[in-house]
């Protein structure tokens, strides 16, 4: 008890001290506030790789893309990240994303908020078109055709991924499977990743199918075993991912932009090593009517985007 005594002794004491009668207690007044706003972020372009892979991935696939494009047009330019497909598109639509670099399918839905497509890849193969891959367990020998999917577990990387859902799902609607044909499907969860996340969870036999982009196994060849992972099929191809630039974006900006893509060339060593980590072969131009196929696509299986 004493020694709670002096210790109550000793607090006391203190604070009398620190108000001492030289001192005059500060008065803060809670009913003015002032709301402190940070500093906005530099005036540079914004370019943004929809979000297919991780961001770790995002970004050393393109940060020397967007170093280059900075250099060759004496535009400010830095790269941003979203976490998701849906903040992709949101961001364009608040005009967060000046360039935008996109699945076609996110392209004809961001054409809807005023983006314009002006330039487009072309694939590794050398084909400016690409193609989803259905894949399973090697050693899941239930399923040998399309029609073996009928009441297995599906995994995609998206509802709006082109190459990871929508381009499988056209397949299986050609041969009359439909979504309720299997028992389940299921989307990769979490921001960013989702291509790898779909076969990793094959290669783990938590699902029985997934669908990817063509490429993405040369991805994750590093983080499985390649022999226990079978391409089913592969889709027919659709115009390939696309530069689009937001709407009001100034047109001769992009037109900077857009010839410093095209004069990238494979045979040039430095251009060429931006050109493979990113994971394309050259930039051609685009049109808005390139995309109709997707939209096409997408009105056959009732998707939003399909109606442009």
């Amino acid at each position: 008890m004493r020694r709670l005594l002096f210790i109550l002794f000793i607090l006391a004491f203190g604070l009398a001290a620190a108000c001492g009668n030289d001192e005059d207690a500060l008065r803060v007044d809670l009913s003015k506030r002032k709301v402190l706003i940070a500093s906005p972020r530099s005036n540079a372009l914004t370019y943004a790789y929809l979000p297919q892979y991780s961001h770790t991935v995002s970004y050393r696939r393109h940060n020397r893309m967007v170093a280059y494009l900075q250099q060759a047009t004496g535009i400010p330019m830095r790269q941003v990240f979203p976490d998701t497909f849906d903040e992709h598109v949101k961001m364009i639509e608040r005009g967060e994303i000046d360039i935008s670099f996109s699945n076609p399918f996110i392209y004809i839905q961001i054409a809807r908020l005023g983006a314009r497509a002006f330039a487009r890849v072309v694939e590794p193969s050398g084909s400016p078109s690409f193609s989803g891959q259905i894949i399973c367990r090697s050693d899941n020998t239930s399923i040998r055709t399309l029609d073996d999917c009928r009441g297995k577990r599906w995994i995609a990387v998206d509802p709006s991924s082109a190459g990871g859902y929508l381009f499988a799902l056209g397949l299986f609607h050609d041969h009359d499977l439909l979504p309720h044909d299997f028992s389940e499907i299921a989307f990769a969860p979490g921001p960013g990743g989702k291509q790898e996340k779909v076969v990793l969870a094959v290669h783990a036999g938590k699902f029985d199918i997934g669908s990817i982009r063509t490429g993405t196994l040369d991805i994750v060849k590093n983080k499985i075993e390649m022999k226990n992972i079978r391409v089913l099929t592969q889709t027919r191809s659709y115009p390939g991912w696309v530069y689009a630039a937001r709407k009001g974006l100034d047109q001769a900006v992009v037109d900077r932009i857009a010839k410093a893509l095209f004069a990238l060339s494979m045979d040039d060593p430095v251009e060429k090593n931006i050109l493979e980590t990113a994971g394309i072969r050259g930039v051609i131009p685009a049109d808005n009517a390139d995309y109709d196929p997707v939209r096409d696509l997408a009105a056959k299986l009732g998707l939003s985007g399909g109606d442009q």
